[in-house]
């Protein structure tokens, strides 16, 4: 697949999960979006599922960079700061459009049938719990590292989740409001 024409086709994709759902989201629809042949999706990514998997390959590359970059944002010995610039980054501005939140929404829906998309997904979570129990072991023992992180990621897929049906959308900075509360509630014993 040219690389020109793969944003261009996962851009298409979003939009029309975002206009009609994954339901109603067809290679059709997708291919005129994008202004493209419907043989072109076909051909590169036989169908529909693979034009999802690599739609949601390409989001988790943008979350993965934005956890790089809210992470170099801060000191690398402050576990407060960079357990909430992880959290940062699963609400940073391309992940909260409505086209983005929609195709997650639509990602996990379709996840819980379809093998590839699980095993996407759980590499999905268990970057997100790695990161958080690797920051939090330098201040909390590691049974309650993995606790707190659990609690962390629970907070943001609950987020998500009400985010995704609010037609307002995600706030992002009440999202990390949320956390943060939990965070501090849950480390201030072991911060004095």
């Amino acid at each position: 697949m040219p690389e020109i024409r793969k944003p261009q086709l996962v851009e298409a994709t979003m939009a029309v999960i975002n206009e009609v759902g994954l339901s109603g989201a067809s290679v059709t629809l997708i291919s005129k979006k994008a202004g493209v042949s419907s043989g072109i999706i076909h051909h590169y990514f036989g169908g529909k599922h693979g034009l999802l998997e690599e739609t949601m390959r390409t989001v988790l590359r943008k979350l993965s960079a934005a956890s790089i970059a809210h992470l170099q944002a801060v000191e690398p010995n402050d576990v407060m700061a960079r357990v909430k610039a992880i959290v940062a980054a699963n609400f940073d501005g391309y992940q909260v459009e409505g086209k983005v939140v929609k195709t997650w929404l639509a990602f996990w829906a379709q996840a819980m049938h379809d093998q590839d998309l699980h095993r996407l997904q759980r590499v999905n979570e268990r970057r997100l719990l790695s990161h958080l129990r690797f920051e939090l072991k330098h201040i909390l023992p590691a049974e309650q590292a993995a606790f707190v992180a659990q609690g962390i990621a629970a907070l943001i897929d609950g987020i998500w989740l009400r985010g995704a049906l609010n037609p307002e959308g995600i706030s992002a900075d009440y999202a990390q409001k949320l956390v943060a509360d939990y965070l501090e509630k849950q480390l201030a014993p072991y911060l004095g």
